[in-house]
This record gives C-alpha cells, structure tokens and sequence, in this order.
C-alpha cells in the first residue's frame, strides 16, 4: 500500500499510525523501522514498481478502417460506421 501510493512523509505517518492501532497490526517498533526503509529506499522502490508495471510507449505499426453497412434487417443500422483500429505495441530497443 504504501509503494502503490507514494506515500510522502505525512501520508506514510498516518497510514503507520493507522497501522499500529489495529487490531492484530504492527508495533511502534515495527512502525519505525518501516518508516526508515521507506524514506531511505521511497526513490528506489517506486521506480523500480513504475518500470516493471507500464508499457513500453512505442507503437510498432497501426491499422484502421471504417466499415460501413450496407444491409441489415433493421434500416436504422445501415450505414451505421464501425471503427477498427489495430495497434502493434513494442519495447524499446527490440
């Protein structure tokens, strides 16, 4: 919850805070010690969460077209436009 979030420092006090007065929660001590990782590895940790949770934003190839009917059983849907669009999705360097 924490990484997810990015807790600042005030969002990371009351969540621990939180935390520790649940029952069956953390200890102060414990609340401590998450809070020292936390601001000493916060950088680290939430790059390494956005690197392995996006994608890589380069579009390899696209294809669109309209469709239009031209028959139906019902008049209402002819010429009634349909778009379909393909995406090929790559990673950089590959």
């Amino acid at each position: 919850s924490i990484a997810s979030a990015d807790m600042d420092s005030n969002q990371l006090e009351a969540f621990l805070t939180a935390q520790t007065k649940k029952q069956g929660g953390i200890t102060a001590e414990q609340a401590a010690v998450i809070a020292k990782f936390w601001k000493s590895h916060r950088t680290k940790i939430h790059d390494s969460l956005i690197s392995q949770s996006r994608w890589d934003n380069v579009l390899r190839n696209m294809n669109w077209r309209v469709d239009l009917k031209s028959q139906s059983k019902h008049v209402d849907q002819i010429n009634t436009p349909v778009a379909i669009v393909e995406m090929e999705l790559g990673r950089s360097g590959q």
